[in-house]
């Protein structure tokens, strides 16, 4: 019977490119003024948290947030999140309301529009370069000193299939740590099932999500990094496996 359902999964992935578009070009002109200046970038993260929706809701996905804490609007935060799906950044972008800058493989640049802004907001990383993965500091200390907030997927790529949460990375903990910004573990439960990176596969669905509560740096150091990395893996990787065991709801 899967054999019926090759042309869906082709047409439903034509169709996800298509509400990728399809917003960045009726808006370009005002997404376009809204990069021309760094300061102006919380306005533009607004049009993102729409394109996000647009997209979310387009797909078929009935997103549920959960909260255990609240994000101040005036504080800045370090948002990390299991990274199985290419619609963990809508995801993401529905799930925060504070205005943050993603840290992402530089990859995504070759994005026909989609890569055209993200180039200009995001802070690009080579992780094959130790002189990029520095850069990212400085950029990220420059965005933070502006009030915002930054998000990295801990975890530096997509895991192959079977893996339920990769080892993550150091940066953002340390990032976390030299900045006294608190650290923010989300949980994606759904995103697997509803739009991985194998082509056949996904569909309509719920898409859940959940901020766990915040682990705070203050008076941390650097030597904490990886005690602060593994309690976040941690959190996420056990909300991960009692999600599956049980099949509770969010």
């Amino acid at each position: 019977m899967a054999i019926f359902k090759y042309p869906f999964w082709v047409l439903y992935r034509i169709w996800f490119y298509i509400l990728v578009a399809l917003p960045i070009i009726i808006l370009f002109p005002i997404l376009l003024a809204s990069i021309s200046r760094e300061k102006w970038y919380p306005f533009f993260f607004k049009f993102a948290r729409f394109w996000a929706k647009f997209i979310l809701i387009g797909m078929g996905f009935a997103y549920k947030i959960k909260k255990e804490q609240n994000p101040d609007p005036a504080r800045s935060y370090m948002f990390v999140a299991n990274h199985t799906s290419m619609v963990d950044i809508m995801l993401m972008l529905v799930t925060v309301k504070n205005p943050f800058v993603f840290v992402g493989k530089k990859e995504l640049v070759k994005i026909p529009l989609f890569g055209f802004f993200y180039k200009r907001t995001c802070i690009l990383v080579d992780r094959s370069s130790a002189k990029s993965r520095q850069a990212v500091f400085l950029r990220a200390q420059r965005r933070l000193k502006q009030g915002l907030s930054i998000c990295i997927f801990p975890e530096g790529g997509v895991p192959e299939e079977h893996i339920v949460l990769d080892s993550f990375k150091d940066g953002a903990f340390r990032l976390a740590i030299n900045h006294q910004i608190p650290v923010v573990p989300i949980t994606f439960y759904d995103n697997k099932k509803r739009f991985s990176y194998t082509f056949f596969s996904g569909g309509p669905g719920r898409m859940r999500a959940k901020i766990h509560k915040f682990f705070d740096t203050k008076g941390l150091t650097i030597e904490d990094t990886k005690t602060l990395n593994v309690s976040t893996r941690q959190l996420i990787l056990e909300e991960l496996s009692q999600t599956v065991k049980t099949k509770k709801p969010l």
